[in-house]
Parts: C-alpha cells; structure tokens; sequence
C-alpha cells in the first residue's frame, strides 16, 4: 500500500497570522474531512494524529488546522465568531484541495461544537456531512442539552462518535438528542470510553483499538450517508 501524501500547510485567514494545517491525503482518497482540535490540545496531539492516519488507511483524506488561539500559543480558546472564520477558512482549503470528493467538517469537542454553530448559522460551502468526535453536550458536572439546541438547524447528516463514559455528554442526554435531530442524525457509542476516548484496562481493550473503531464507524458512515 502506497503510504499517503503529508504535507504542511498554512492557511490564509482573516486574522493577522496564516493558520497552520497538516494535510494527510491517501493516493485513493475517496472522501475529505476537515478536522478541528479540542480546547486543550492543538492538531498534532496524538489522538489528533492517531484518527487522521487511521481514516487515511481507510481513504479519507483529512486537514488539520490550529485555531487562532492555539496559533499563539494561548490556552484561552477563541470567541465563538473566530472560530468560525477559522472553519470557514480551513474548509475553503480542504475545497480547493478535495476536487470532486465529498467534503465533510466536525472534530473532537470544542472543534466538533465550533463547526456546527458555524454550519448552523450558514452551511459551511460544499460540506455534505458533520462528524463530532465526543461532542460536548454540556460542562462536567451541569447535565443539560441547551448546546444542542441550534442542531435542529443543520441539514446535512451529523454524526456523533461518543463514548458511554463521556461526562461532557451523558448518554440519557445525548441519545434523545440524536433521535430528535431524525434521519439527519446518527449516534456511535464506544463502549466505556470517556471524553478523551480512554477506556479502563479492565476492558482488555486498548487505546488504538478504540481509535480503529472510531476511524471505522466514521468510514462506513461516510460510505452509507454521504452521496
């Protein structure tokens, strides 16, 4: 198997400094997706790297960018109207790159949140489809679904990889969530799996076999929702 294509990439943006991105695409990629971090850890932290290599095996190329926070080295995340210029930017980079392939936006908690308020409030351009990565329905320890509420504004299909451990998503909480969005909507559980998707050693399971199913479900999601 020819290994894919990696490259370093900065985005022009509308803020004063370029956004950097890593661009991982297959030699058959079939699909792309752009990929934002979470609020603590930019785009080359391991769980960031170890889903983009894994899609790519499964031919879905993938752009990574930072956040304009993130750029400079802050630990504050940006205000939500940045983020979502940030978004818009990287996904118009991914366009000019995917060609004809289908396009999709998501990424893990806040980057996943970020790019439905920004698809919400006008559909991000050419993207067919949402992935969250442990959408963070609410704050630790404060159950409630207010962040879901302008879901039911999106109309691409949105799906939610989430662990059944996850206290930013309390499965009682997101699971009627998700049936409410309809068929726009589809929920994966991982079984024991926490917000970082860190599962106990009880499970005899291990972090990469949880990464190979999350790269997988978001696949054969792709393969049965995505025209």
């Amino acid at each position: 198997m020819r290994a894919p294509v990696t490259e370093l990439v900065k985005i022009a943006s509308e803020t004063p400094t370029p956004l950097s991105a890593i661009w991982i695409k297959p030699h058959d990629a079939r699909a792309c997706l752009v990929l934002a971090h979470g609020a603590g850890a930019g785009m080359t932290h391991a769980f960031m790297e170890q889903v983009a290599t894994g899609l790519a095996q499964h031919g879905v190329a993938t752009l990574r960018f930072q956040f304009p926070y993130m750029e400079k080295g802050s630990k504050r995340p940006d205000q939500p109207a940045v983020a979502h210029a940030a978004i818009r930017d990287a996904v118009a980079e991914a366009r000019r790159r995917c060609g004809k392939r289908p396009l999709l936006a998501g990424g893990k908690s806040f980057g996943g949140r970020m790019t439905s308020q920004a698809q919400a409030l006008a559909p991000l351009g050419g993207v067919r489809g949402l992935v969250f990565l442990g959408f963070p329905l609410h704050p630790a320890g404060n159950p409630s679904v207010g962040r879901a509420e302008h879901l039911d504004g999106i109309r691409v299909p949105m799906l939610f990889v989430q662990g059944t451990r996850d206290k930013l998503a309390e499965p009682e909480l997101l699971a009627p969530v998700v049936r409410g969005l309809g068929k726009h909507a589809t929920l994966h559980p991982i079984a024991d799996a926490d917000h970082a998707f860190h599962v106990p050693a009880r499970t005899g399971r291990r972090d990469s076999d949880v990464i190979s199913e999350i790269c997988g479900a978001v696949a054969g999601w792709i393969d049965r929702e995505i025209d």
